[in-house]
């Protein structure tokens, strides 16, 4: 028998038989995770495979190569927290569906899931949509996308960086990306460490990320950003 004891973030359900459910789990250790669960459509494991809790988990298989069960115990209720605010919620809905979505089985990224537990705290907080994007920012760094946002990539200047190369990911100055504005990606200011973030910014901000999200990750498997991330975009846009 092979077994494991982790904590972990749900992702995703998605049911099984009469009352099972397979569930999409990142875990600390031991990267994106699935296992069956039995009884997942009963009231109260409803409650806990909410996507976006944290949760205890046990894990075990006759092989390491076999889906495995799952038993698990509810840490805390990150889902029940956002469920009066639509925009929260669908921002959680979206995380989750795009860890779901772009990490690899079984592959340990700590960072992500350390980043994921530290934006699901931040739904608590007035900073929560500026970390959805730093968030979105540091799963393309992990998965070999990252964004270097530090320096014009035509002139090495670091001041009045205000956009961005959708080709290489790199900033661009204001003077040196003057002819080619209509072209270029708008960094938003937050991003730069720079005054405070309106909603217009955090817009920039999603079709930044959402641009190399979708070109860099999600083409290679000819397929869209996930429907919860598209609303997200929508509703800023709105």
């Amino acid at each position: 028998m092979n077994e494991w004891q982790d904590d972990g973030i749900i992702l995703s359900v998605r049911g099984h038989g009469e009352t099972g459910g397979v569930v999409s789990i990142l875990t600390r250790d031991h990267g994106r995770a699935m296992g069956y669960v039995y009884g997942a459509t009963s009231t109260k494991m409803r409650g806990v495979l909410e996507p976006g809790n944290l949760v205890s988990i046990d894990w075990k298989a006759k092989s390491n190569d076999q889906l495995g069960t799952f038993t698990l115990e509810l840490e805390k209720s990150t889902a029940a927290n956002v469920m009066d605010d639509p925009v929260k919620l669908t921002a959680m809905q979206s995380a989750c569906a795009m860890a779901d979505k772009t990490l690899p089985e079984r592959e340990k990224h700590a960072g992500v899931y350390e980043g994921t537990k530290a934006l699901m705290a931040s739904f608590a907080t007035d900073i929560w949509a500026p970390t959805y994007v730093y968030w979105e920012i540091g799963l393309l760094r992990e998965l070999g996308f990252g964004l270097d946002l530090s320096k014009c990539a035509a002139t090495g200047a670091v001041d009045n960086l205000i956009y961005v190369s959708p080709k290489s990911g790199c900033a661009v100055s204001e003077a040196a990306g003057e002819v080619y504005k209509e072209k270029l990606l708008s960094l938003p200011s937050f991003l730069r460490g720079q005054g405070e973030f309106k909603e217009s910014d955090i817009l920039k901000g999603l079709k930044l990320t959402g641009h190399f999200l979708l070109h860099r990750v999600f083409s290679q498997s000819n397929s869209n950003l996930p429907e919860p991330r598209l609303r997200l975009e929508e509703k800023f846009r709105a």
